[in-house]
């Protein structure tokens, strides 16, 4: 069954850290890989804080540039999309509502698993109070069933 929704939005970076605390690094393109996480990441080795617990929905996580952007006019708190330790930032996508929905970032296919919550970790990593301003809009995360290559600018659309 296929659904429209009356949204169409855009990737704005990819990131990958090779282990946890790394510095994220930002990707000119990112090779998903179905079932596994994005090439290098921290999660696709089990080199991520919480590899101890693997779980499917961790092979790739979103957040909103929206949220970013309200972090800094709601709380006068900078965020760089690197800095939210999430790998893809998004800009005019309802990652909320993208629970239990599949959609494609270019000619890639994601499942959006459940919600990410945020943790504390952040906030001793960065030294910035941000658990509390990044309840529910911490980002999603994802499982990737079809992998493929991305770029900032790809298309992002529900399937």
């Amino acid at each position: 069954m296929t659904e429209t929704y009356p949204w169409r939005g855009r990737l704005i970076a990819a990131h990958i850290a090779e282990q946890a605390s790394m510095e994220m690094e930002e990707l000119a393109a990112a090779h998903m890989i179905a079932g596994v996480g994005i090439e290098g990441d921290r999660y696709a080795t089990g080199r991520g804080t919480y590899s101890y617990k693997p779980h499917e929905d961790r092979q790739c996580t979103l957040i909103e540039m929206e949220t970013l952007e309200g972090l800094r006019r709601d709380h006068g708190l900078d965020l760089a999309p690197h800095e939210s330790r999430r790998n893809l930032t998004t800009q005019g996508v309802p990652l909320n509502h993208l629970v239990g929905r599949h959609f494609k970032v270019g000619e890639v296919v994601l499942f959006g698993g459940r919600l990410n919550v945020p943790c504390k970790y952040l906030d001793d990593l960065l030294g910035r109070p941000l658990f509390n301003p990044l309840l529910n809009r911490s980002g999603l995360n994802c499982r990737i069933i079809q992998g493929g290559t991305i770029r900032p600018g790809d298309v992002i659309e529900p399937v």
